[in-house]
């Protein structure tokens, strides 16, 4: 192997390390860390259940509310100098965490936090979309995506090890300043990528206006199924998060059987994101996401069957699909379209799976208070995860990966 050759494969590894550390602080941090600790924070914080559900609407609708802003105007700041930015936000909301007491003041950082994990990941596939050959672009953007189960697990170590010796305030002292730590890593790749960090830094690709961006969502066959992906995934991958715990104590099952289900979650999407990437880049985007969506309908399946049984295997086909999803999409998309436009389209399936998500919980509520039990909530659910093997099945078949990477428009639906 040439010397160049292996400074590209170092280069392709530390982007993958160092952004995947970007997930695990804007995702893992600072989206889940809060859901963690709500029981340790309650003891010295007058957090009450309208406080709780207001924190879950308003992320939800930041994070939302981030993606849009992403696709709108993220090519217009430059995608280096958001990439600082946020994490430097993150950062410091998770340090300014350990020091509040005010449940109002809480809400309104957690909601910062979760626009500012948003804008991160679409930076994060604008910047590998542009440094990284398309035909490993898969596998690079499923490790970096799955930065945030590596989240889960530190968070769960953090519980564990942290709280009991030194208090939940040290714990959210010692993510903000993981984070500051990995700001200074991004920085120094970034200037090793000999990208601009000025004031005046610019997208070098052109960017789809809003409503060309619109008009591609809905008319180019790529982008439109990734978005439908999205929003199928977040139908089926929101509420079962939401519920399953739920749904066990329904059931009389042991509470550590809940446990067991989130710590087979983390672990499988520590190690899916790598390998379903690779799955991605060596046998086609279809091939991959056919892997992933079918471990996961055949978990909920199982799960709908006997849950007290395989509950664990719910949660393994969990992890191997929702970590992963983000980077094969992104890589797929990226095959047809420049980096700006997969950012902005990325951003458009955040809004997608957001929408998904809050469909999802809206159905559930309603088949909880129809039913009287949620019996028929993880039935539909199982059914909603046979609809993306089907989809899946569909885009493997007619939607070859190409290895080509242009801004130009494809093919519209027929």
């Amino acid at each position: 192997m040439s010397g160049s050759s292996q400074d590209k494969g170092a280069s392709r590894v530390k982007i993958a390390v160092v952004f995947g550390l970007n997930q695990v602080v804007s995702h893992g941090f600072g989206m889940f860390l809060f859901a963690a600790m709500v029981p340790l924070m309650r003891e010295s914080i007058l957090l009450n259940h309208w406080h709780l559900a207001a924190i879950g609407a308003l992320t939800q609708l930041a994070y939302l509310a981030g993606a849009l802003l992403l696709g709108v105007f993220g090519h217009r700041l430059g995608t280096e100098r958001l990439a600082l930015i946020t994490g430097s936000l993150s950062s410091g909301l998770l340090l300014t965490m350990a020091y509040l007491e005010h449940p109002l003041l809480i809400m309104a950082v957690l909601t910062c936090l979760a626009a500012s994990a948003a804008i991160s990941w679409g930076t994060l596939v604008e910047i590998v979309s542009r440094h990284v050959h398309a035909g490993l672009r898969s596998t690079c953007l499923s490790t970096v995506s799955s930065g945030t189960a590596w989240g889960y697990g530190l968070n769960g170590l953090l519980i564990l090890i942290i709280v009991p010796m030194l208090g939940w305030q040290q714990a959210w002292l010692l993510a903000g300043g993981t984070g500051l730590l990995v700001v200074t890593l991004t920085r120094r790749l970034l200037q090793a990528l000999n990208k601009p960090l000025t004031a005046t830094a610019v997208s070098p690709e052109p960017a789809l206006p809003t409503s060309r961006l619109l008009f591609t969502i809905f008319n180019e066959r790529t982008a439109f199924l990734a978005c439908l992906t999205c929003f199928l995934a977040g139908l089926t991958t929101m509420p079962f998060s939401s519920w399953v715990n739920t749904y066990l104590d329904q059931l009389a099952l042991p509470a550590s059987l809940g446990g067991y289900t989130w710590t087979t979650v983390g672990v499988t999407g520590m190690v899916a994101g790598l390998l379903a990437g690779k799955l991605a880049d060596k046998q086609g985007h279809g091939a991959a996401l056919l892997v992933i969506f079918g471990g996961f309908a055949l978990g909920l399946m199982a799960f709908v069957y006997n849950p007290g049984r395989f509950a664990l295997m719910a949660g393994f086909g969990y992890g191997l699909m929702y970590f992963p999803m983000w980077g094969i999409l992104a890589g797929w998309v990226g095959r047809d379209y420049s980096a700006t436009a997969t950012m902005q389209i990325s951003g458009a399936c955040m809004m997608t799976f957001g929408l998904g998500g809050t469909l999802g919980n809206l159905l559930t509520g309603y088949l909880r208070a129809a039913t009287g039990s949620l019996d028929a909530v993880f039935i539909a659910l199982a059914g909603a995860a046979v609809l993306l093997v089907v989809l899946a099945v569909w885009i493997w078949a007619k939607c070859p990966a190409s290895a080509t990477n242009t801004s130009a428009p494809e093919t519209p639906l027929s």
